[in-house]
C-alpha cells in the first residue's frame, strides 16, 4: 500500500554492491556482512555507486533489478538540487577489508582530474574504522617536508617507507584524506569509505608484490609526483565528536566538507514506543549504511524495509518523513 504522503517514486530502496577482488583483500565482507559475492579475496564492495567501474544495483521496490545509475539518470530529481549533483551522483560509498597492506597511493584533485583525466572528478575521501587488528596502522602523509627529487629517487630505489608517517588506528576512528595526501590502509583494517565519485588512484609504491598473473602491478609515478602534497603532515588527531541524544536514538557528526557530510547513528528503539524519524529535503538525497545490528525503515505503517548489517539504503531527495525502528548502528551520508 502506498502512503498518501509518499509516492512510489520517492520511497527508499535497498542497494546491492559490486565487488572487487584486489590482491590485498580478505573474506570479512562475506563472513561478517553476508555479501554473498563469489570472489576470493573480496577486497571491496561498492555499496552506493554509479561509477562504470563498479555500479550498484537496486534490489527493492519498483526499480528492483536496475542499475542505480540508470534509475538516477531517469529520475535526476532523486539527487536533489545541491550544486554538486548536476544530474550525477557525486559520491561513492565502499566497504574495505584489508587483509594485507594496500599500496602507497595518492589521488588528484578535481582541477587536475578535469584537465588530465577526461573530465573526471578528483578523489577526496573519508575513512571510518569499523574494526582494526591490535597492530593495524595506516599511512598518512610524510614525517617532514619532502623535495620532489628526493621522493622520486626513493620510489625508484624502494626506500620511500622511511619517509612515510604510520599511524596506529582503532575501531571508530575517523580520518579525512584530502586529494594530494599520500596514504595507504594497512593490514587488519576494516573500513567504510566515503569519497568523491571517482576511481582515480595513482599507485606510488606496491612493495614489489606479484598479482595472480605473476606480474607486478603498474605504478603511476609521473602523475603521482604531479599531484602529491610534499609538505610534512602533523600526526592526525581524532576530531571532537558530540553525541546528541533523543528518545531511542543518538547521532554524532563524523565529517563535513564540501563534498559530503557523514553522521553516525545509534538506533535503539526496542524498549520505547517512539521511532527515530527522518526525512530528506529538496537539497539532497541521503544514504544509510548499516554497520551493525538490524532494523526496519517505515515510510508508512503498512510498509517496512528491513535491513541488516552491511545493507545500504538510498533515500531520494524530497522524501516524506520516514521512521527507523530496531537496534542498529548506521552511517548517514548526504551532500
Amino acid at each position: 500500500m502506498i502512503s498518501e504522503n509518499m509516492s512510489w517514486k520517492t520511497r527508499p530502496f535497498l542497494l546491492k554492491p559490486a565487488g572487487k577482488d584486489y590482491l590485498w583483500g580478505g573474506s570479512r565482507l562475506n563472513d561478517d556482512f553476508s555479501k554473498g559475492i563469489d570472489m576470493e579475496p573480496l577486497a571491496e564492495t561498492w555499496e552506493c555507486s554509479t561509477h562504470p567501474d563498479g555500479p550498484s544495483t537496486v534490489v527493492s521496490g519498483p526499480h528492483a533489478g536496475r542499475l542505480l545509475s540508470e534509475v538516477l539518470k531517469e529520475h535526476p530529481e532523486y539527487l536533489g538540487t545541491h550544486p554538486r549533483t548536476k544530474g550525477e551522483l557525486p559520491i561513492l560509498i565502499k566497504l574495505i577489508d584489508a587483509r594485507k597492506d594496500l599500496s602507497v597511493q595518492v589521488h588528484p584533485d578535481d582541477a587536475y582530474a578535469m584537465e588530465y583525466e577526461n573530465g573526471s572528478l578528483g578523489k577526496t575521501e573519508m575513512w571510518y574504522v569499523l574494526d582494526a587488528a591490535r597492530d593495524a596502522r595506516l599511512i598518512y602523509g610524510f614525517h617532514h617536508d619532502m623535495k620532489k627529487e628526493t621522493l622520486e629517487k626513493s620510489l625508484k630505489e624502494g626506500t620511500v617507507e622511511k619517509y612515510l608517517q604510520k599511524v596506529k588506528i582503532h575501531k571508530d576512528d575517523v580520518f579525512y584524506i584530502e586529494a594530494g595526501k599520500v596514504h595507504a590502509i594497512g593490514a587488519g583494517a576494516l573500513i567504510a569509505e566515503i569519497q568523491e565519485n571517482s576511481n582515480l588512484t595513482y599507485r606510488m609504491y606496491d612493495y614489489n608484490r606479484i598479482d595472480k598473473n605473476g606480474k607486478t602491478r603498474p605504478l603511476h609515478i609521473k602523475k603521482a609526483l604531479d599531484v602529491v602534497d610534499l609538505k610534512g603532515s602533523a600526526q592526525p588527531r581524532q576530531p571532537m565528536r558530540v553525541l546528541r541524544y533523543r528518545k531511542g536514538w543518538a547521532t554524532e557528526l563524523l565529517c563535513r566538507c564540501k563534498y559530503f557530510q557523514v553522521e553516525r547513528l545509534l538506533i535503539n528503539t526496542e524498549r520505547c514506543r517512539e521511532m527515530a524519524e527522518f526525512s530528506t529535503g529538496s537539497n539532497s538525497f541521503q544514504v544509510f549504511l548499516c554497520t551493525g545490528g538490524c532494523g526496519a525503515l517505515f515510510d508508512s505503517p503498512e510498509n517496512a524495509l528491513n535491513f541488516f548489517r552491511g545493507d545500504c539504503i538510498f533515500v531520494p531527495a524530497d522524501s516524506a518523513p520516514f521512521k527507523i525502528h530496531g537496534k542498529a548502528q548506521m552511517l548517514k551520508i548526504s551532500c
